[in-house]
């Protein structure tokens, strides 16, 4: 590993002292591979933000091996600068040597507020950029400037015609690639510059990804009727009504080359939608028709096709960050959903399910390597479902003077994949067309049980900090509560309400309508009741997760919630898939909890007593779990379940288990 890292691995032999305090005010040991780099050298971190949770830890998971005469080298991470390490305890500072790296010392000459606002992600290339070029000392545009360049590959000055930026926002959006706020701020200064994107909304469509592609979709039926009339020889009006919710130019340069190559995968991987067009006919022949709605088998077939390609072409390799594996996870999605359709061709099983194996094969790999680093990561964006209270609490709290102040509603969903969210947003989306939705993944907790991860998802700590109600729910609204009340809100203002999915809102609406209100935590169960229910599959599941979206339950709550004032999110705790049982462990009363695509032991031959009969199971190791929680997963795509059943369920890890929605919903006219 070369580059800006090694200037803070260097300082990190393991033998050489046990405790080591680190001032860092830019989270860089949090980094997902400097992290791994530590880790492999032998050091344990741990972050100092709250002292009764960093205590308890240190006490239960350190101090006392340390009494036993065990070997550790443990790393405690402040995230403050140099001067405020003498704020922690009197006994670490007694006993711990003392550290400090901050973005300031590896890029002196670059404006310190632009640099530390980049995810750690992006300072390999702009370090490379920084040593190839020397730039000298600039400022905060010249900075930013250099960072849009060297890291983004976005210069404003070769940016002159529609295409050009088309081009480079498609770039941007497709990826899913987070830009700070204040380089899209100079970029749109830059481009103002030129008269030719004065009608362009552009402090919208730059930084908005769903309102840069309700553009794109908006405008594809006028490209349509453009293409139409070259092949037709139609007289087209000029001034046809289109009605756009975005303004902007009606025409786009859809068949330039340099936007082109990205039509197909839009339409196949589910960010347009095809439309129907009075000269479907005609336009199915050419190459749009990929965007137009026909009944023909052989568009399904193409579409499927494709999105297969794409996916065996982009999936994420062994050192990726955890931001490609999201990524990929919603073209995964997009897949099973389509899968699910009864009417696909015949023969398309033989092409997914090779690659099934293929993807369950590296994701478990790349888990086994990086999930532990995704525990401490900065909690904006959220990453893992523990951060975010932390983020909705950010959220909240930032406006101090708002008026009226923000509240903020959160949906746990239990048991909602990332591909049957897709099945609820068509249906709400009929419903409810001017919703929007800003949608995002996020990790679960492995195992990925509702009582670890939906706890962790209201706890706002890893289950380690709530070790003795891993086998309930019952302590969520304590443990939500709880974490509010860290944030300065009173029990008053916090409500939290389960078994949600069907019946009368009355309650709800009671719950939220007093003023005092400012956060409310929601547990929908309904999906999760369905999956336990099911026995027709992944596709008997989209079915049903879709009747059910149908119904007016979910719009009127979202109506309720909205019309009260509250910004809403939407989360998971888990998702599932369909597995076929690899046998039953005999183990009487051994395990703690026995799920079927898991099983939990309290005592390590338990467990691997088990294991000898299910050598493919994986005996995952407590990440973020107390010692005394030990899983024994299922191999992929199986349950500890009589052989040759089928079900859908979870617990185990996968992708569809493990990455799940984490969703804004706005309402466009507001």
């Amino acid at each position: 590993m070369s580059g800006w890292r090694d200037e803070i691995l260097q300082c990190f032999t393991p033998g050489v002292i046990r405790l080591t305090l680190v001032a860092d005010p830019d989270a860089l040991l949090l980094e997902e591979r400097i992290l791994e780099s530590i880790r492999e050298r032998g050091f344990e971190l741990i972050t100092f933000e709250d002292h009764v949770a960093f205590r308890y830890a240190y006490e239960s998971k350190f101090r006392s091996r340390w009494d036993r005469g065990e070997q550790t080298d443990l790393v405690v991470i402040l995230r403050a600068q140099a001067s405020d390490l003498s704020s922690l305890p009197f006994d670490l500072l007694q006993a711990g040597r003392r550290l400090s790296f901050s973005l300031g010392d590896i890029f002196p000459d670059l404006s310190y507020p632009v640099v530390t606002a980049l995810d750690r992600g992006d300072l390999d290339a702009l370090y490379a950029a920084q040593k190839r070029h020397a730039p000298g000392h600039l400022g905060d545009n010249a900075t930013k400037e250099f960072v849009l360049w060297h890291v983004f590959e976005i210069a404003s000055e070769l940016i002159k015609q529609p295409s050009d930026l088309l081009r480079v926002l498609l770039r941007r959006h497709y990826r899913s690639q987070r830009i700070p706020g204040i380089l899209d701020q100079r970029f749109i200064q830059l481009l103002r510059q030129n008269k030719t994107f004065d009608d362009w909304p552009l402090e919208t469509l730059v930084p908005d990804r769903e309102a840069f592609f309700a553009f794109l979709q908006e405008r594809w039926p006028a490209f349509l009727d453009h293409m139409a009339g070259k092949k037709e020889s139609v007289v087209q009006e000029d001034k046809k009504p289109y009605g756009f919710a975005i303004d902007g130019p009606l025409a786009l340069p859809f068949d330039h080359p340099d936007i082109r190559v990205y039509v197909d995968n839009l339409f196949v991987e589910g960010l347009l939608h095809s439309v129907s067009h009075e000269h479907a006919d005609t336009l199915a022949r050419i190459w749009v028709s990929i965007g137009v709605q026909t009944d023909q088998a052989e568009a399904k077939r193409y579409r499927l096709k494709k999105l297969i390609e794409n996916l065996q072409s982009s999936i994420p390799a062994g050192d990726a960050r955890h931001g490609e594996w999201l990524h990929f996870a919603r073209g995964w999605a997009e897949l099973k959903k389509v899968m699910s359709d009864r009417e696909l061709p015949a023969g398309c099983e033989e092409h997914v399910t090779p690659l099934t194996e293929l993807v369950d094969k590296r994701f478990l790999s790349w888990v086994v390597k990086r999930y532990a680093g995704l525990i401490n990561l900065p909690a904006t964006p959220p990453v893992m479902l523990h951060h975010v209270p932390r983020f909705l609490a950010r959220s909240l709290l930032s406006p101090h003077y708002a008026s009226p102040p923000v509240k903020i509603a959160l949906l746990v969903v239990d048991g909602l994949s990332l591909d049957q969210w897709m099945v609820v947003r068509e249906a709400l989306e009929i419903r409810r067309p001017n919703l929007r939705w800003r949608e995002n993944a996020i990790f679960a907790w492995i195992p990925s049980l509702t009582s670890v991860s939906r706890q962790a998802a209201f706890a706002g700590k890893p289950p380690l900090f709530f070790p003795n109600s891993l086998q309930t729910t019952n302590q969520e609204q304590a443990l939500w509560t709880r974490f509010w009340a860290d944030q300065g809100l009173t029990p008053q203002e916090v409500v939290y309400a389960r078994g949600l999915g069907d019946g009368s809102l009355e309650p709800i609406e009671e719950l939220i309508s007093h003023p005092r209100t400012r956060v409310a935590g929601l547990v929908v169960d309904k999906v999760d009741k369905i999956m336990h229910g099911m026995e027709l599959g992944t596709a008997g599941m989209h079915n049903q997760v879709r009747q059910w979206a149908q119904q007016p339950y979910t719009t009127e709550l979202l109506d309720l919630l909205l019309g009260r004032g509250f910004h809403v999110f939407l989360t998971s705790d888990h998702g599932n898939i369909e597995a076929e049982g690899c046998g039953c462990p005999a183990e009487g009363a051994v395990a703690d909890l026995r799920g079927e695509r898991v099983r939990i032991y309290s005592d390590q031959l338990l467990r691997d007593k088990v294991k000898e009969r299910f050598p493919a199971a994986l005996a995952w190791e407590p990440v973020g779990l107390p010692d005394t929680c030990l899983p024994l997963i299922a191999p992929p795509r199986q349950a500890f379940v009589r052989a040759g059943e089928r079900l859908v369920s979870h617990g185990g890890i996968s992708v569809e288990e493990l990455i799940v929605p984490f969703v804004r919903i706005e309402r466009m006219d507001a």
